[in-house]
């Protein structure tokens, strides 16, 4: 029963409780601010420690533009002593326009670069020209490269002990050519390229190289950009304009082709690709195929339809690039090989891929695309920024290859700025 003496209590009036909430909700919104604040901060990594690659990437990445006259990365250029570079050029001009000249053409497009850095510590990238490839064969013709690594291990001397720019990244944003066979092995044969393996003092660099596989090869295995072979710009106007040219030859090859079994090219050079072509087409009349130089071989090149590209002693030829420029649809024969700037020049669109194990049905191949698809081939392959694309100009031009290699450096930047980022998140981020 209730007691009589005791009433009961009465709820607070709702103006009373409305003024308890006002008197409180400051309070409530502070700490809900801070609250707030702390878990964002707690999710927020902090800055990043020093890339491995580089400690000196911009900031962030910046968007690359197919349309901008320059690409934004900015590159210095050492000025190393003349013996590095301009000596063995002075001492041979074949330097600056054989199939191995990319280390000179793209020295000379970044000297005159607007995006040059003019100071060191204002530059994303340090390019190093050594000039490797000059003194590239011997007098009986086989290349040599004995000095490469002498002459690079010199350089790279230099920069360690005489500026500070090498040594902040040991190498990680310094920028070299490796424009011959095997590029960062720095040896003409495979097998030796395999075993010498990449120099130590270039493996945290950045390769300008040539040769392109794809899977992994030991040559590769340092960060890198695959480059077109040099061939001198004026071969892309010195004839007729690709598609006004008559093509009266079908197939065309002219180079090294080795028959004898015991012979070291026969057994090795091409792994004996060259030697099968020779076999199996030496005698059909649809087939150019000319053992002896000629050096006005590109005059038949350009009358040609089909310009085969078997590999050498590396996978990759010059006649690539030449067969480009002079309309003549490359059939590359090279199982793997990683072609040049496979974003802008849509290789499947220009060119045939053969099997190096299905030379004996080319013709076959060849006489389909005849029936099928060959104008569509031919029409792609005369787009001006594909050729462009391929080509060494001096001084650079907007697209062309120079320009090409900066654009894939700046994506490199940017690659490694986004790893740095993603690595720091997930060190810092909270367990949940």
């Amino acid at each position: 029963m209730r007691d009589p003496n005791k009433l009961p209590r009465r709820s607070p009036a709702p103006s009373s409780l409305a003024g308890k909430l006002r008197k409180h909700s400051a309070w409530l919104l502070l700490l809900w601010f801070a609250l707030s604040l702390y878990l964002f901060l707690s999710a927020t990594p902090p800055a990043a420690p020093p890339l491995k690659r580089s400690a000196f990437l911009r900031p962030k990445p910046r968007a690359l533009s197919a349309h901008t006259a320059e690409p934004p990365v900015r590159i210095y250029v050492y000025d190393l002593p003349a013996r590095f570079n301009r000596d063995w050029l002075a001492a041979d001009a074949r330097c600056g326009r054989h199939l191995f000249a990319a280390e000179v053409a793209v020295h000379q497009a970044l000297l005159s670069y607007a995006g040059r850095a003019a100071r060191p510590e204002d530059a994303d990238l340090f390019f190093v020209p050594v000039y490797v490839s000059c003194n590239f064969s011997t007098p009986n013709g086989f290349p040599s490269l004995s000095h490469a690594r002498g002459l690079l291990a010199d350089a790279v001397h230099l920069l360690r002990t005489d500026m500070p720019y090498w040594n902040r990244s040991a190498g990680a944003d310094h920028v070299f050519v490796a424009s011959h066979d095997f590029g960062a092995c720095f040896h003409p044969m495979e097998d030796v390229a395999i075993a010498d393996g990449i120099p130590d003092f270039l493996k945290r660099s950045i390769l300008l190289q040539t040769f392109g596989v794809n899977g992994h090869h030991v040559c590769q295995d340092v960060e890198h950009v695959v480059i077109p072979p040099h061939v001198p710009p004026e071969v892309a106007h010195e004839l007729p304009e690709p598609d006004k040219s008559r093509r009266d030859i079908f197939a065309f090859f002219r180079g090294k082709m080795e028959l004898h079994p015991k012979n070291i090219s026969g057994r090795f050079y091409s792994k004996k690709v060259r030697t099968e072509l020779l076999q199996h087409y030496g005698r059909n009349k649809k087939f150019y195929l000319k053992r002896k130089r000629f050096d006005n071989y590109r005059s038949e090149m350009a009358r040609s339809l089909f310009c085969l590209c078997p590999l050498g002693w590396a996978p990759w030829s010059p006649r690539l690039v030449e067969s480009v420029l002079l309309g003549c649809i490359p059939v590359i024969i090279a199982d793997n090989i990683h072609l040049p700037f496979p974003s802008v020049v849509r290789w499947p669109d220009i060119s045939l891929q053969v099997a190096e194990k299905d030379i004996a049905s080319l013709e076959m191949v060849l006489d389909h695309v005849v029936a099928t698809n060959l104008t569509l081939i031919q029409k792609n392959l005369w787009d001006p920024v594909k050729r462009n694309a391929l080509v060494f100009n001096r001084p650079m031009e907007a697209g062309d290859a120079t320009w090409q290699v900066l654009r894939e450096l700046e994506v490199l930047l940017d690659r490694s700025h986004r790893r740095k980022y993603a690595g720091s998140w997930r060190r810092w981020r909270p367990e949940r």
